[in-house]
């Protein structure tokens, strides 16, 4: 079982670097909406809870850069994402969240993002996201308790599956964080993500493009 997997795992590091021979670059943007989110602060002394969420206007957007190929790529993305009516609902402290996830992913088929036929595509990937909590209208009893929601860092993995043609791609994704240096810790999204490779955009009145 064990020769089976590392040979996969050769095979697979083999196509990727076939696919990256023939590598293209491309640069643009990502938007996403979270369909739902929600982030943990770590234990304090308060006790109350610590949680907070939300499952509308969730927006986010940021710079994102791709290399490789049309089965096959690399990128690397950075999101502000903004949850404007977030709140603990057990418990109501103040509203708002926010998000910075800095990520890697590797991108296949539709959604590497430099593919001229439409496909379906999968992207995995990973890195760190800064979380905070309770941003405005912060209630005077939270206040009154010493309470104070920071920046806490959580690590993330990422999984989405999606469609994508001519330097656009759409996915549904899920993200969860954690650290366990921060007990209690630990961050979700859930949401759609829309990738604008604007290079490649710019050629989908190319003749062998389905657009």
């Amino acid at each position: 079982m064990n020769k089976l997997v590392q040979r996969t795992l050769l095979l697979t590091i083999l196509s990727c670097i076939i696919s990256l021979s023939h590598a293209q670059f491309g640069i643009g943007f990502t938007v996403t909406q979270d369909l739902y989110n929600r982030y943990s602060n770590p234990i304090d002394s308060t006790g109350e809870h610590r949680a907070n969420g939300s499952a509308l206007l969730n927006l986010g957007i940021g710079p994102k850069i791709w290399f490789g190929g049309e089965n096959f790529s690399l990128s690397v993305e950075t999101q502000a994402n903004l949850g404007i009516l977030a709140f603990s609902l057990p418990n109501y402290k103040g509203l708002g969240n926010v998000s910075f996830p800095i990520m890697g992913k590797i991108n296949f088929a539709g959604v590497s993002a430099l593919s001229k036929e439409g496909r379906f595509g999968l992207s995995l990937g990973g890195g760190i996201q800064f979380n905070k909590t309770e941003l405005y209208y912060i209630t005077n009893d939270f206040k009154a308790k010493g309470g104070e929601r920071n920046f806490f860092k959580t690590y993330v993995i990422q999984a989405g599956y999606g469609f994508g043609i001519s330097g656009f791609a759409v996915q549904f994704f899920t993200r969860y964080g954690f650290n366990s240096d921060l007990d209690g810790a630990n961050s979700l999204n859930i949401g759609l993500q829309f990738d604008f490779n604007i290079p490649k955009m710019k050629k989908i009145d190319d003749p062998n493009s389905r657009l």
